[in-house]
């Protein structure tokens, strides 16, 4: 009986660094309708594989109204793609249909909804300057933070 509770508080430990890495490799934002991210910085740890970042809007306007999304991009195309994506408009979520330069982005969302953005961390570079921001047209003024790779 020790042997057995000894193996498995040692399995226990060999899986709690995976699972904490795993958790470490997400992040949540959260937006509202007063045009806010909660947030402004995401540090990405170099362990991981992807990252992946929930958008919840904690509004309660629609998406037509008050929409947000969570787009990432090389801080030098930022403005760039919003000027692309005002012009796709709202079903598009203001994304220039397979634009290459976003690394990855959500689905506009109204008040009450989330969506998940998955980021291949093979897309990211150390050193390299990548910005955040809501592409909904005017929201980016506001609505925006930046994403580093850790070391």
């Amino acid at each position: 009986m020790k042997r057995q509770c000894f193996a498995l508080a040692l399995l226990a430990l060999a899986a709690a660094p995976a699972w904490a890495a795993s958790a470490a490799c997400s992040a949540t934002v959260e937006a509202n309708d007063a045009m806010q991210f909660n947030t402004k910085a995401i540090a990405v740890p170099r362990t991981c594989k992807q990252f992946s970042v929930t958008l919840k809007h904690t509004g309660k306007l629609p998406k037509n109204a008050m929409g947000h999304n969570w787009v990432l991009t090389a801080a030098a195309d930022e403005q760039a793609v919003i000027a692309d994506g005002a012009k796709a408009g709202l079903d598009a979520d203001y994304l220039k249909p397979g634009d290459a330069r976003v690394i990855a982005h959500t689905r506009i969302i109204g008040g009450g909804e989330s969506d998940t953005a998955t980021v291949p961390a093979g897309k990211l570079k150390a050193g390299e300057s990548y910005a955040f921001f809501c592409s909904f047209p005017g929201h980016a003024a506001l609505m925006k933070g930046t994403l580093t790779l850790g070391q």
